[in-house]
């Protein structure tokens, strides 16, 4: 597999994603996110998503020259208009405001809707956790899992990411899906012709498959079974009741090129610390819950090995498959 220095990679899905439509704004900030993904050892949401992207861009899903903005706001709430782009400038704008409100008013609640896939949820929240910050972050996604006792999908995968800042020490960043794994691992291993575990996914009748095409054709298994189902209810309201975003099972998905435009909904959460039993208060919580999870040694706290990979594609770069790396190519022209 051919290997890219991090700025040569960022560079090329730039150029791939404004030849496709976007403007330099938002291919820039899309093109970072994805790379970010990338070095931190999560392909299935870095540049293997920019020939998705690039389609939809083409063909009317996705609106390149899209500016969001905020369109409402009192006090601690504010919610942000991705006017059908790409998610990332819009999740950027609605980060900055959160953190600006919850300065103010000690918390914050920052919605946005008629949205995109916003790629890795914790990458929004790096700038959470160096302002010293607490935050959480949520979107929902085109259907792909089934209600409680359900068979046909109705939620999407609903990502959850949160960051908690520490005194001494890089912020503890916990990211997951609600579904048993993100979707995005079963469009890497259609792409790679790879089968999966059982428990996955299941196909388009309920049964389980090994087959990610089948998988993708139908729909995911929640984490947790009923308690991942509503977990992910909890997820789906919160980011479409309060911003008026499309639901899962009105959007098409995101792994065919043509459909509607998304219009999903995002939402970030940030709550300054200083506000409650104060700084050194929470500071102090912490540390002592760190120091006892690492009583056991074979606990790993929640972002360390990301990091770590993360630091080791800054000074080796990243490998990607000879086949993206080729239409990346292609599409950057």
């Amino acid at each position: 597999m051919p290997t890219f220095p991090l700025s040569d990679l960022e560079r090329l899905a730039a150029q791939a994603l404004q030849r496709a439509g976007a403007g330099p704004a938002m291919a820039a900030a899309t093109a970072r996110a994805l790379v970010y993904a990338d070095a931190r050892g999560l392909p299935s949401h870095g540049v293997a998503r920019v020939p998705q992207y690039a389609a939809h861009l083409a063909n009317g899903r996705a609106d390149g020259a899209a500016a969001p903005a905020v369109v409402a706001a009192r006090g601690g709430a504010v919610l942000v208009d991705a006017r059908c782009g790409l998610a990332f400038p819009a999740c950027a704008l609605a980060v900055d405001e959160a953190l600006r409100r919850a300065t103010g008013h000690g918390v914050a609640f920052a919605g946005v809707t008629n949205s995109h896939h916003f790629g890795v949820a914790a990458y929004h929240l790096e700038a959470v956790g160096a302002a010293g910050m607490v935050g959480l972050a949520l979107s929902n996604s085109p259907s792909a899992m089934p209600a409680a006792g359900g068979r046909r999908a109705l939620f999407g995968t609903n990502p959850i990411a949160a960051v908690f800042p520490r005194a001494a020490g890089a912020p503890l960043l916990i990211d997951l899906s609600l579904s048993e794994v993100a979707r995005g691992k079963l469009m890497v291993a259609a792409r790679d012709g790879t089968p999966i575990p059982t428990g996955w996914a299941q196909d388009a009748d309920g049964n389980p498959t090994t087959d990610p095409r089948a998988g993708l054709a139908g729909s995911m298994l929640p984490m947790g079974g009923t308690k991942g189902a509503m977990l992910a209810l909890v997820v789906e309201l919160l980011v479409t009741a309060l911003t008026g975003a499309a639901q899962g099972f009105e959007a098409s998905s995101f792994f065919v090129d043509e459909g509607n435009r998304p219009r999903i909904g995002q939402a970030f959460l940030v709550v300054d610390p200083g506000a409650l039993a104060g700084r050194d208060t929470y500071r102090e919580r912490v540390e002592t819950l760190v120091a006892a999870m690492l009583q056991d040694p074979g606990v790993r706290l929640p972002g360390d090995r990301r990091r770590a990979l993360a630091e080791q594609a800054e000074g080796e770069g990243v490998a990607i498959p000879a086949a993206l790396a080729a239409d990346l190519a292609r599409l950057a022209g």
